[in-house]
């Protein structure tokens, strides 16, 4: 794997390093080992999918707060996503800046997310599905997020929203409160 740390500390983009043949390609899309020597949460107790039909589809900006923070990689299996993650960290040189990347089945990369980060993406095409490799379980009384449109984050989105659903369209703007809830890195 070739790992490519973007300018927000801690998060990397994961490209595949294939090895090529008559048959095709073969390549690891995780090895635990390598995940620690970049000094990366090599952890996984979840793996989630989720499908969305039309291009369009907003999913975030979401987090899981404290004490059940949460790395996350992420990877577009089918279709194309722009995916976009916010340095929560109030500690971090990079507190409240974003990045944003455009995920697709064909170049297969995928993003590294931190503890401490919200995260999001829309869907480019229709049929676009993601999965995701999580750290910790899911605990609803921890599932937080931030609107994915918040005026003092100036995320450029590539396209409107079409589909949204009401949580994530009810999520408030930044407050400081919450960078406490997504807790230190």
């Amino acid at each position: 794997m070739i790992f490519k740390e973007t300018h927000l500390k801690g998060a990397f983009v994961v490209e595949l390093e294939e090895r090529q043949d008559a048959r095709g390609f073969f390549a690891r899309s995780y090895c635990y080992r390598e995940f620690s020597e970049h000094g990366l949460n090599p952890r996984v107790v979840q793996c989630n999918v989720s499908h969305s039909a039309s291009r369009g589809t907003l999913r975030g900006m979401h987090f899981q707060g404290t004490p059940h923070q949460e790395a996350k990689l992420v990877r577009c299996t089918s279709g194309a996503i722009y995916d976009v993650i916010i340095d929560l960290r109030k500690d971090s040189t990079t507190y409240l800046q974003h990045f944003g990347i455009r995920l697709d089945a064909k170049d297969r990369r995928m993003l590294f997310v931190p503890k401490g980060f919200a995260h999001g993406f829309i869907t480019l095409e229709d049929n676009s599905e993601v999965f995701y490799q999580m750290s910790e379980f899911y605990a609803p009384e921890c599932a937080e997020g931030i609107r994915w449109d918040d005026p003092a984050l100036q995320i450029r989105w590539p396209l409107e929203p079409i589909v949204i659903s009401e949580r994530d369209i009810s999520y408030p703007d930044f407050l400081p409160e919450i960078s406490e809830k997504a807790g230190k890195e």
